[in-house]
């Protein structure tokens, strides 16, 4: 009546890489929902440079300022005491500033992973603003490592574009919060939170600006943790915005 069912060779590695899956998609979840700390938040595999970039504001300080567009290579970031500052931030509430990961596989990206590897000992080198717009508009789309490339390029293309063309920027913004969910691309969140909302309000977007708010509460819950949560000076951020906007009052507070 029944057909007989023939355990094959093969079906112990199916059932093994199906246990596998089930096991990264869970780990990936945790680490998502803060809580457990990934492995290495900072994966560097198929990563060929690290960009660090500050947003262009007049309150940032001198020592933050220094640091934007700075390139290190992987296994610089990877050392122990690794800061892409030379000095100590002098802000009591620290400057915003992001380091992306990117493999660059565009030409203009090749020409920085090539200078980058020429300088030695020193592990890292530095763009200036225009070189770092020179490398966003760059054929990257076209390239090996558009797809891996995709989530940093935006990034990077929303902090340098901030001062002359907002559109670009919240664009960019956006696009890193709907899009980011694996774990190299998590501490990108927070940042594009807090730019995003604030070049809303400076557009006079607030209830755009609330709704980013209110969707920032529900992605960091304030009874979970992990290393892409906001700290506690960025969610004091977001608190005091949103009370100024529920209360129709101007603002000056740094992001």
């Amino acid at each position: 009546m029944f057909e007989s069912f023939e355990f094959t060779a093969v079906s112990p590695y199916l059932v093994a890489i199906l246990g596998l899956v089930v096991v990264w998609q869970y780990y990936q979840i945790q680490v998502m929902a803060g809580r457990v700390l990934a492995v290495d938040i900072f994966d560097r595999s198929g990563i060929r440079m690290y960009i660090y970039v500050v947003p262009e504001d007049d309150d940032c300080c001198e020592v933050c300022s220094a640091a934007n567009g700075r390139v290190f290579l992987p296994s610089h970031v990877a050392k122990k005491e690794f800061s892409p500052l030379t000095g100590t931030c002098r802000r009591p509430v620290p400057c915003l500033g992001i380091l992306v990961g990117l493999y660059g596989g565009w030409l203009e990206a090749r020409g920085v992973v090539e200078r980058l590897r020429e300088s030695g000992k020193k592990g890292w080198i530095q763009l200036s603003v225009e070189e770092l717009r020179v490398l966003v508009n760059g054929q990257w789309e076209m390239s090996i490592s558009a797809e891996t490339d995709r989530i940093g390029v935006h990034t990077l293309e929303a902090v340098c574009y901030e001062k002359i063309n907002q559109v670009v920027s919240t664009t960019g913004y956006r696009f890193v919060i709907n899009e980011a969910k694996e774990v190299r691309h998590l501490l990108l969140l927070v940042p594009a939170y807090l730019r995003l909302v604030l070049l809303l309000v400076r557009s006079g977007e607030k209830e755009e600006a609330l709704n980013v708010i209110e969707r920032f509460e529900s992605r960091f819950p304030t009874r979970r943790r992990g290393p892409h949560f906001p700290t506690r000076e960025q969610r004091n951020i977001m608190k005091t915005r949103k009370s100024l906007l529920l209360e129709g009052q101007p603002e000056h507070v740094s992001a």
